[in-house]
Order: C-alpha cells, then structure tokens, then sequence
C-alpha cells in the first residue's frame, strides 16, 4: 500500500486523533497514491499510525479514515460508518418524526468531507475532499440502500473543492426525484426545500433548535430577520404571535421562496413584510429613519471559512451587530449569529461586546446557541463547531 511518512515529532495530532494531517508534516510519500486514494500513515520510525485519504494537492495533504492499521477501508467499513450515523441520531432524535435532518457530519461522523441531508425521501450530498470524492459511488448506493430513500442528489458546488483540485458537481446520482418542490414540516411549520439550486443543500438544517428557541421569543415584538433566506426565523416567528416581522434578504429567488412558505402555513400577510436588499445598506437605512424593533435576528451568511479571513470578517460582523443593537428598543433582544469556521466563539462574542460597546448600549447574553444534534461535533474535532449564537438583551 502506498504510504505516508510524518516528519519527526510531527505525529502528535495524530496520535490525539485529530484527523487532519497537514502538508508541512509530511516528510515523504511512499509510492503514487491518486488523489482520495487511501494511503497508510506511518511515523518517522516507520510505525503504522492508521489510514487516510491522500490529497496530493491540498494543504491539508490527507485526512484520516480510521486509527486502526488493521482496519481495511472499503465497502464494509463506509457500512459501519453510515449505520453508525445512523443509529446515533435515532438515540437522540425521534428520526420518524423529523422529516428534515443531517445525516452524516463529515468529520465528526468519522466520514471527513461527506455531508448528508435529508429531506423526506431525497438525500442531498455534498463531497468536499478527494478522498469522499473517490469513495462517492460506493457511498451513494450506501446511503440510499441504508436510509431507504427514493434518490441521491449531489450539490458539491462549493469552492472549498477547488483546494482539493476538484470541480464543482451538481446532479442526480442515484434513483428518481419527486415531481414537485419539496415540502417538509419542521416543528409544525411547513418550507418548501429547493435542493436543487438553494443555498447549502437548500435548507439550513443547523438552525432547526434555534429557530424554536428565538420563535418563542416573538410573541407580541416587531421582529427584524435580517438574511432571512426562505424566512426561517420569519415563519417561526409569526407561528409564535409576532406583531409584525420585517425580512430582509439580497436574493429576489430566496424572498420569493419566503413567500410561498409563508402562504403555505396560511400566516396573515398583514404581519409580514419583505424586502429584497443589501442587509447593510437597509440596517443603515432603517437606522436613519430612527426605525426600532423589539426583537432583530442576524444570521448572516459564511465570512472567513478560514482563520486566515477573519480580520475581515470580524468588520462584517461587527458592522451588523453595531447597527443591530442601535436599532434595538429597551429590553430588545437579539439574536445574532456566525456560521464562519475561521472565527471562534471567543472571538464572535468579543465582536458582539465590541458592537455593543460602540453602539452605547448595556447588554447581556440570556442565551448561547449553536448547531442541532444532528450536526455533532467530535471532541477530537473541535472544528466542527462551526455555528455560534448569542441571545443578548438590552437595558
């Protein structure tokens, strides 16, 4: 087998069982594995540390499947991995009741670079290293013969691919799609999923838990969801007695799709306003008309996938948040979030406090939140915990 020497003293992340292996600690490569070919990990004293999937091209140079030298990686194993997915989501989740959840969460489900959602019966996959992609056809017919799903849809059209050498793929993979858009019901409230060309896999199911949470915090306020996207928070929302909610969002395709969910619960349109804008210029707008609101949520979209971005993306969030509380009334709360890798909850909550402190306001976290339980995050991964909510309220 085609192997993989660390650099002396390079094997300590491996041996904590952290499953990225990164260009700089390699010392040589044994053979000429292909790209995602699975490669053996071997210390500088040439002791087997376990298997991986090799990127010749990323600075994340393989990733590993399993800790065991013994262990092959093959049909069997993927097996294994998506039944175990599988099982631990059905023992913290009522899967028969929740027509819409992650199934397999790359990393954190031993399965680094696959992403999995389902919706009803269609399955929505994501392959975003080499080493998933070579292992794609095997794991497709796995996942829908396991999940008993009608068909496999492929939405690897995000750019994290491209540091993997990989195109961006869109397309069927496996069975036939149902005719129509697809509906789910998620905790009463019903959304159309447009998988086919929405963002992520075409619903951010991470947002489930906190959706309900910031829901019932609606009843009787004037609500402002900024990124609203097909109106999430918006639906929950007015599902939970608000007076009125003001959704703001850059895509004319993202408000329509809001719209038709917001008819297809019978919500009173009276109650709901949308506006297709730039969410900076129209807090910026709102502010110079003295506008306020009760309760404002922000959920805006990835700013720094890497640490390298988050200077940048730290006067993003900063900007938003600081237009997010001068819009708040007294006792107002928001709700503000960062689904960026490359900034820490740490660091998210020293720009929330920073904002805060600009916009002259006193203000306390109620609430920290962060993605559901089908999006696990695994101790000897802590990169998996991307998403990062605060619930602040002012004086």
């Amino acid at each position: 087998m085609n192997a993989l020497v660390l650099k002396p003293g390079r094997e300590k992340s491996v041996l904590q069982r952290h499953p990225w292996i990164f260009s700089g600690a390699v010392d040589q490569v044994s053979g000429s594995p292909a790209s995602g070919e699975t490669v053996q990990v071997l210390s500088s004293d040439h002791k087997s540390l376990g298997l991986a999937a090799y990127s010749p091209v990323s600075n994340i140079r393989a990733r590993m499947w399993t800790w065991e030298p013994e262990e092959a990686v093959d049909e069997a194993f993927f097996t294994g991995r998506i039944q175990r997915a599988l099982d631990l989501r059905r023992a913290v989740m009522e899967l028969e009741q929740v027509e819409a959840y992650r199934m397999v969460h790359a990393e954190s489900d031993g399965l680094p670079g696959l992403v999995v959602d389902r919706y009803g019966d269609v399955l929505v996959l994501q392959s975003l290293t080499a080493g998933s992609d070579y292992w794609k056809e095997t794991l497709s017919a796995l996942l829908m013969e396991l999940s008993g799903c009608k068909a496999v849809y492929e939405r690897s059209d995000v750019d994290v691919r491209t540091l993997e050498g990989l195109q961006e793929k869109v397309g069927l993979l496996r069975g036939v799609l149902p005719a129509g858009q697809q509906v789910i019901v998620e905790n009463g409230v019903k959304f159309r999923v447009n998988y086919l060309t929405g963002q992520k896999t075409g619903f951010y199911l991470d947002q489930r838990a906190n959706r309900q949470t910031v829901g019932q915090l609606s009843a009787g306020r004037k609500v402002l969801n900024c990124f609203c996207y097909t109106g999430g928070f918006s639906l929950y929302a007015l599902k939970n007695g608000a007076a009125s909610v003001l959704s703001i969002d850059s895509s004319a395709d993202a408000i329509k799709l809001a719209q038709e969910n917001l008819a297809l619960n019978g919500f009173d349109p009276e109650r709901a306003a949308w506006q297709e804008a730039d969410v900076f210029t129209a807090l910026r707008t709102l502010r110079d008309r003295a506008e306020s609101f009760d309760l404002i949520v922000l959920d805006p979209p990835k700013f720094a996938p890497t640490a390298a971005q988050a200077e940048r993306a730290a006067r993003g969030y900063k900007d938003i948040n600081l237009l997010g509380f001068k819009l708040l009334r007294p006792g107002g709360i928001l709700a503000t979030f960062s689904c960026s890798g490359g900034i820490s909850a740490d660091l998210f909550q020293k720009i929330v406090a920073g904002a805060a402190l600009d916009a002259k306001v006193d203000a306390r976290i109620v609430d920290y939140l962060h993605q559901g339980c089908d999006h696990p995050v695994a101790l000897n991964f802590p990169e998996g915990a991307y998403l990062k909510g605060l619930v602040c309220q002012v004086s």
